[in-house]
């Protein structure tokens, strides 16, 4: 029996300094996705980038963590948990000091994409372990809640944060102050139990495999807008057989992550160890605990990309302001967060998941209806609210049931496809609703361009235009680009307004497509606990 939830396991009283520790490293690792979507536009401008190439380096940042976070797990396995997390915490410092240094997108993709990328692998898995062997019983199930709402508090707090950092300073201080957060926590490392290693071999075929085909795939989604999903468009560099390279990508992902099940089920059969034993996924409630979880991961990226491109592009608010407006968000996020946590083992988790996946649903459907060249504050707000409470409610939940589905030996396993799932959410929820929401804007756009008198003489020429030069930009950079081309007055204006009912509907559309997500989520809560959640007994788990 995978879950237990009529007898507790042994309880041991341990102090809350550890989980504070931890909870402060999974603080940061949440915060800095946050803060560098709210600061899209400086950051675009600081570096002499474009809205698609900061989406590439955010969708990169969490494919890393994705694609390596089982690895992330196995070597805490064999270096013990703390000495992962420590090793991580280094590395994801230095990161954070190379993105605040960065000056272009090449070395900002290198220090937060991959560096630090590459640092959470190692700490991620390592929190859920160190949880699991530092706390037992009620006190480990609120600790796990503790968590999820930390996770929740640092995603609210990370656009007001960003905001006013940026606003008032520069975006660099917060990675900078990530760095000295970072060698505050190695001062208490001595705090944080000592968890022996055991020796295993890492499974590097395994490894190579997962991780190309989870890159393969998601890149492939994130290059769809540009080059098209299965029909090459015009920006395409190569067209095999005919086709989108976007096609061959996902395809070869798809026959990747194949091959990896299949490698696993051959190393198990000849009684070695996998990177990832696939039987954890046969566990209902891990594996509903999961898949919600990257449910939850994909609408919450999604959203934080889309809100700061409306605020910050279309109504031209500066970071601070973004904050500010998505504050409702932030505030029912937190406080919903902490409130689920205090709910953890007096309420049904399927209920309280179930709760907050229709607040979510309705947030993102209130939200397509304010949407619009004006912002009109107040439903737009308790739209955010519902968004934030259904996520809040979700993140105090999901993290207690996945680690309580197991015993506590098994942590940094589960942990590690705990921060996998986390982070193909969140990739694919930035990979795809990106490429979305430029795909209708270049959509849109050109029906309106072909279809307007005013542009009959240049319409072709526009259109194809846009294609190539597909991105999201404001109204004036529009309008220069339009009359450094030559184009007369009246055709300035009326690309212009052309443009601006084009972004309008491609972000409706991008809000849409989050909210079906939400409503697919559905589908697998009623395989979550109906009874309050307590850790699993240590036998009887494969």
């Amino acid at each position: 029996m995978a879950v237990n939830t009529a007898v507790e396991a042994v309880e041991t009283k341990a102090g809350w300094g550890v989980i504070a520790m931890l909870a402060a490293a999974q603080f940061v690792m949440v915060l800095d996705t946050t803060v560098m979507n709210v600061s899209i536009s400086q950051i675009v401008e600081d570096l002499n980038t474009t809205v698609v190439g900061l989406q590439t380096a955010i969708t990169v940042y969490t494919l890393v963590m994705a694609a390596f976070m089982l690895i992330g797990g196995k070597l805490g396995d064999k270096w013990g948990a703390r000495r992962a997390y420590a090793i991580g915490l280094l590395i994801y410092g230095a990161g954070s000091l190379t993105t605040a240094l960065s000056p272009n997108l090449a070395v900002l993709l290198v220090g937060w994409s991959f560096i630090e990328g590459f640092g959470a692998v190692l700490v991620i898995p390592a929190i859920a372990a160190l949880t699991a062997v530092t706390y037992s019983g009620r006190q480990r199930a609120l600790a796990y809640g503790i968590l999820g709402g930390v996770s929740g508090a640092s995603a609210a707090i990370g656009p007001l944060i960003g905001g006013w950092v940026t606003a008032n300073y520069t975006w660099r201080l917060v990675f900078a102050t990530e760095t000295a957060v970072v060698l505050l926590l190695m001062l208490f490392l001595r705090a944080i139990p000592a968890t022996p290693g055991r020796s295993t071999k890492l499974d590097l075929p395994g490894a190579f495999l997962s991780a190309a085909g989870l890159g393969l795939a998601v890149f492939g989604i994130l290059r769809s807008s540009q080059w098209g999903w299965i029909g090459p468009k015009a920006a395409a560099p190569f067209t095999p057989l005919g086709l989108s390279p976007v096609f061959w990508l996902i395809i070869g992902g798809i026959v990747l992550l194949w091959l990896f099940a299949r490698r696993e089920e051959k190393v198990m059969a000849a009684g070695n160890e996998p990177l990832l034993d696939l039987r954890l996924l046969d566990i209902p409630v891990l594996r509903a605990g999961l898949t919600t979880l990257l449910g939850q991961q994909f609408i919450i990226m999604s959203t934080f990309f889309v809100l700061p491109l409306y605020l910050q592009t279309v109504l031209g608010y500066d970071s601070l302001q973004t904050g500010i407006t998505i504050l409702p968000l932030s505030l029912s996020l937190f406080a919903f967060a902490l409130g689920g946590s205090a709910l953890t083992g007096r309420m049904s988790p399927k209920r309280i998941v179930e709760i907050g996946l229709i607040g979510m649903l309705i947030g993102e459907v209130l939200l397509i209806g304010f949407t619009g060249p004006d912002l009109r504050s107040l439903g737009f707000g308790a739209a955010l609210a519902l968004v934030g409470a259904g996520l809040g409610l979700l993140a105090s939940q999901l993290g207690n049931i996945n680690m309580s589905a197991v015993p506590s030996e098994r942590g940094s396993e589960v942990g590690g496809l705990q921060g996998t799932a986390q982070n193909l959410g969140a990739s694919l929820g930035t990979a795809l609703i990106g490429s979305i929401l430029i795909a209708s804007l270049v959509g849109n756009f050109q029906t309106n361009v072909l279809a307007n008198p005013a542009l009959a003489s240049v319409s072709n020429e526009i259109a194809a235009a846009a294609e190539v030069n597909a991105n999201f930009v404001t109204t004036e950079q529009v309008r220069t680009s339009a009359e450094q081309a030559g184009l007369s007055a009246e055709q300035t204006d009326a690309i212009v307004a052309e443009y601006a009912e084009a972004q309008i509907t491609a972000l409706k559309v991008a809000f849409a497509a989050i909210a079906l997500f939400a409503l697919l989520a559905f589908a697998y809560v009623h395989r979550l606990p109906k009874l309050a959640v307590l850790p699993a007994a240590d036998q009887g788990t494969p």
